[in-house]
């Protein structure tokens, strides 16, 4: 399938299928005697997980650390062997959440200086009633 294709088959863009292939998270395909890119039905898969990973907080340098182990998390592939290889990817994940932690409480004093300069409470605000995250300053 060309790119338009398997990127709609992934849940992305064309952009982000070039962008995956120039940061080395995927090999570049075969491409036609006309010079387009031809993909297939595992390549579709390792975007899909790529993108997976990317979602959970993930940059795509962390996944690129990783790129030659990607292939253990497509499902049903040959090479998805996970579970049988349980630290595979901890020390990506254990990096990732370190780098989350500091930016929690970078911005939690950031919160409180604010709230602090505007006569606020220091305290933690009240989660939104929808139970998700506050869109804007006035919900805090």
């Amino acid at each position: 399938m060309r790119i338009g294709e398997a990127a709609a088959a992934a849940g992305t863009t064309p952009r982000a299928l070039r962008l995956y292939e120039a940061r080395g998270l995927l090999d570049p395909p075969p491409r036609t005697s006309s010079g387009q890119r031809e993909y297939g039905a595992a390549e579709v898969a390792r975007v899909r997980v790529i993108r997976g990973l990317l979602a959970l907080g993930l940059t795509l340098e962390d996944v690129r650390r990783r790129a030659h182990r990607l292939d253990l998390l497509v499902p049903d592939s040959p090479s998805a062997s996970c579970g049988s290889r349980p630290g595979e990817f901890s020390d990506v994940v254990a990096d990732r959440v370190a780098a989350l932690d500091a930016e929690i409480t970078r911005l939690t004093r950031l919160r409180q200086g604010l709230a602090t300069a505007a006569g606020l409470p220091r305290g933690e605000p009240d989660p939104p009633p929808d139970g998700g995250t506050p869109t804007s300053a006035a919900e805090y």
